[in-house]
Formats: C-alpha cells, structure tokens, sequence
C-alpha cells in the first residue's frame, strides 16, 4: 500500500507570507518520505469537515499545484477533487494539461459531482440540481477524453457542453489519470466503471468499502470494464491518523490493504504540515509491507 498527502489547510504558521515556503517544504517532506501522492483541495471557501470557518485561508487548486510542480519532481499532483461546476469542460482540460506539461508527466485528474453550494452562491458560480450535475460530470469526463486524443479535434455535442472544436496542443505528456472522487454506489461508481482509472472512498469501515468494492465490480461487469484495472485508494478518516499512533494506522489499513486498495491518503491539520509529514515518513515502508489480496 502507497501513502499519500492530501493537504486541505493554509492556515500556516507564520501567518500568509509563509504559505509559499511551507509548500516548498512540503514538496521536499513528501519526496524525502518516498510517498506517491500530494494533493490539494478545489475549494474557494474552507469547509466545515476541516473543523475550520469558511473565513479560513484557501488557495485555488490548480495555481497550488503548478508552484508544487515546480518545486517537486517525483510525486504525482492532483486536486482531490475538482468540482465539475467551477470551469468549463474545456478550460479545465487546458489547465490539467498544462499542470502536466510542467511537472513532467506528473498530474492526475481527479473530478466529482461538486457539493459545496455556499461558495457557488457567494461567488456567483451556477449550482445546478445533482441529478444535472452528475450529467455535467459525465460529460466533462467525455470532453477530457477527447481534449487528451490527439488524433480527434473535433466538435463535442452534448446536452449542457457544446465544443466547436476539442483542440488541446500541446497533449499532455502523459495522459493524466482520472480519479473520480465520491462512493454513490449507482451514479458516481458507474462513471468510475466507464471512464476512471482510480476511484477515491472513505475509510468508514473494511466492511463498507468492500461493499462498493463490489457494486464498483459490478458496474464493471455490465460495460465490459476489467475491474483489476482500476486503482482502489481511500481517504483515511474517522479518525484521522496522526504521527505518534503509526502502529495504529497501519493496523487500520491492514484490512484495506486486503481489498486491493493500493494508496492510502492523510491529511495534515496542523500549522506546520511538513514537520507532520516528517514524524509521519516512517509509516511509508510499513505501509509497503501490508499484506494484499
């Protein structure tokens, strides 16, 4: 099992002007560790599952994650996840694509359905019902798809995107994987099934991942999908882990670790998010040993 960071919280230590050099310094604490994975938030306001008012510091994800690229050099990039609402199908194929062209190969893709209705409203941004909303979201992974074939320009008509021409040069360096975030067992793992190359879930019990696990199957039986092609990760919450109970973690993951996920995702809290990734560094080749299915 990988590790991987996922890091929801500006509120450094040292007040705004030090946000730029902690990332630096997270950057260098999640390679030094070895771990294979550094994410962000695609959030406009703080929300409420960090503990923290809406009041709290938020970075854009995407601006976060090309200083990131430029200041790493092995770990895999992404926001987790982009909320389907906030940029055009287009646009944001551009922006990922460009994430990847300068970290060198490095970026995914992860995307869901949005949820966050205060930061819509407050910023203008349209909040469409959640059964559009999911329609919006199939067929941004259909535009991306596109935008990443170079052998097809041309238009894309759909029911709410209509794209005169699917033109992305340059094509990223390397097709970036798409993470679909979200457990909705008959919407959001069906999309996983068509169009995902990894799924996120939460740790909310070994017994109920392995449930999604297989309706995820099962969707994937129905459109001819090989199940053992896609990546199984989990977002380790409930509780969340910390840096003095590694032995307690890594026995909570044990179970996962059996069900084939193959990264574990954490979450820093604190002030100081890179001296927490380094207390949490010796989790890494424990984590490695897990035992799989």
């Amino acid at each position: 099992m990988k590790l991987g960071i996922h890091l929801p919280i500006f509120d450094i230590d040292g007040g705004t002007a030090a946000i730029a050099g902690e990332l630096v310094r997270v950057g260098a604490a999640v390679e030094h560790a070895g771990m294979s994975h550094l994410s962000v938030m695609d959030h406009y306001f703080q929300i409420e599952p960090m503990g923290l008012p809406a009041e709290a510091n938020m970075l854009e994800g995407y601006s976060t994650l090309s200083y990131l690229a430029a200041h790493t050099s092995t770990v895999a990039l992404g926001v987790l996840v982009t909320g389907v609402t906030y940029r055009h199908p287009g646009l944001l194929a551009k922006i990922v694509t460009t994430v990847d062209v300068l970290s060198g190969g490095r970026a995914f893709f992860g995307i869901g359905a949005g949820w966050f209705e205060r930061e819509h409203h407050a910023l203008g941004v349209p909040f469409p019902p959640v059964a559009e909303r999911f329609e919006r979201l199939e067929e941004t992974l259909q535009i991306c798809q596109q935008m990443w074939d170079p052998l097809n320009n041309g238009p894309f008509d759909g029911a709410n995107y209509q794209l005169a021409e699917t033109l992305c040069c340059p094509q990223p360096i390397a097709r970036p994987p798409i993470l679909i975030g979200g457990s909705g067992e008959r919407k959001t793992l069906r999309l996983v099934a068509r169009y995902g190359d990894a799924c996120n879930l939460f740790t909310t019990s070994v017994e109920d991942v392995a449930r999604k696990l297989d309706v995820l199957r099962r969707h994937c039986d129905d459109v001819g999908r090989d199940y053992e092609s896609i990546r199984v990760t989990v977002t380790a919450a409930n509780p969340r882990p910390q840096p003095d109970e590694i032995d307690d973690f890594v026995g909570r993951m044990a179970g996962y670790a059996r069900l084939g996920v193959d990264t574990v995702i954490v979450t820093p809290t604190t002030g100081s998010p890179a001296a927490w990734i380094d207390a949490l560094a010796p989790a890494v080749p424990r984590l490695a040993e897990l035992p799989t299915k």
